[in-house]
């Protein structure tokens, strides 16, 4: 029986150089909620528009109007000093080749735009990803396939002060990767739900991962009903935020869940 040896992903060359046992401080938080409205105004959204609006597009527009409302969480730490981001980006996860590898694309300014003009962005931002016509993302890659491993690390030390931190462009990458905002779906590989592992370099304070929706049992008005359930969880930079930013930032997402048309709205 004769098998191949297959080289690990670039993504992978970087995860082994980036990460490290967990040293700084992590805030872990978890909220199931009910998808009805949800589902509804992305079907709507997909009707008006043509756009294939997702919810994890819609939740992490809800999440990125919360943040302007819990400023908190729209810092970074560089020189061990709490620096405010410059702009609302908030960057979506795109699964490459089956989920062997990932890369991310991001909405500026996503406090400027609706639900349907991110979920436009993220299709167009996910077709340049798959057909490998990302200049950044494939510049990256490049530089990563080509650099030992032994000198990965201090490279991406160096992304991380550049990048992240001071926010120049640098090894192809513009500032700020990943945005103030990272959101990851991971229901659309059926799991209901798991937590991010923050990317040290790219400094992001706030990591949202949207689970699979599924039918659950849920207490409305009393009495309890089946309905199709949502699981989101975060991971959070607890050197910049406690658990009653937390708890705050929640109630604010929450509650424009259970009205979508809120955030284009902002009422």
């Amino acid at each position: 029986m004769s098998s191949t040896k297959r080289r690990p992903s670039v993504r992978r060359k970087i995860a082994v150089a980036t990460w490290r046992a967990s040293k700084e401080g992590r805030l872990y938080a978890r909220m199931a909620v009910d998808a009805t409205a949800l589902l509804a105004f992305c079907a709507e959204q997909r009707a008006l528009t043509g756009i294939p609006v997702t919810p994890a597009a819609v939740v992490g527009l809800a999440f990125q109007r919360g943040v302007e409302q819990v400023p908190a969480f729209h810092n970074r730490v560089v020189f061990g000093r709490i620096v405010p981001f410059p702009s609302y980006d908030v960057a979506f996860a795109v699964d490459i080749e089956g989920g062997d590898d990932l890369a991310p694309t991001k909405v500026r300014d996503a406090d400027r735009k609706t639900v349907a003009e991110v979920g436009a962005e993220l299709v167009a931002g996910a077709e340049r990803l798959r057909a490998r016509a990302d200049r950044d993302f494939q510049t990256t890659n490049g530089i990563a396939r080509l650099v030992p491993w032994f000198l990965l690390r201090p490279l991406l030390a160096l992304a991380s002060l550049l990048n992240g931190g001071i926010g120049v462009r640098a090894f192809g990458q513009p500032a700020h990767p990943l945005g103030s905002l990272f959101v990851t779906n991971i229901g659309s590989f059926g799991l209901d739900e798991g937590y991010v592992a923050p990317v040290p370099l790219a400094r992001v304070p706030l990591y949202i991962c949207v689970g699979a929706v599924s039918d659950a049992a849920l207490v409305v008005h009393g009495e309890v009903v089946v309905r199709p359930q949502l699981v989101i969880t975060a991971t959070a930079d607890h050197r910049l935020v406690d658990g009653a930013h937390a708890a705050k930032l929640a109630r604010i997402v929450r509650a424009l869940l259970a009205e979508p048309h809120r955030i284009d709205s902002r009422a």
